[in-house]
């Protein structure tokens, strides 16, 4: 059980640091300075609305999947003080153990998936819908 948890912990470990790195250079882009600043345009012509308006939506668009990696890297850092607390691996509704095939694709997964199915379906009758966490594009 104990190499198990070293496994696990080392996956967590590895997801983590790649999600943080995918985060620093979405951050970079995104947050860099406009258009103009960033082409080295210093005359005084404007930019174009549209050139703005892409600008405006990938800057925006950025920031919102580095939200989403926010999200995840929260669920990572309560899988690992799981680990530590030698609650892992089970499923915090039911508390029934969650299969390791799971748990080795979604290594933060808190759920099993019949108690995942359920709370999604309970968010969609609800209206509140919640799109599936984001995939690293490394993965």
């Amino acid at each position: 059980m104990k190499s198990e948890m070293t496994k696990y912990k080392k996956l967590l470990l590895e997801k983590k640091q790649r999600l943080l790195d995918e985060v620093k250079h979405i951050e970079k882009d995104a947050l860099k300075q406009s258009q103009r600043d960033a082409s080295g345009d210093l005359s005084g012509y404007s930019i174009h609305m549209a050139d703005a308006a892409t600008d405006n939506y990938d800057r925006e668009f950025s920031l919102g999947l580095a939200t989403n990696v926010q999200k995840i890297l929260y669920e990572i850092e309560e899988a690992l003080k799981r680990i530590s607390e030698k609650r892992f691996g089970n499923c915090l509704n039911c508390n029934k153990p969650i299969p390791k095939k799971r748990l080795t694709a979604v290594p933060y997964a808190k759920l099993c998936i019949e108690c995942q199915s359920s709370e999604e379906k309970q968010q969609r009758s609800s209206g509140v819908v919640l799109p599936p966490p984001p995939s690293s594009p490394s993965e």
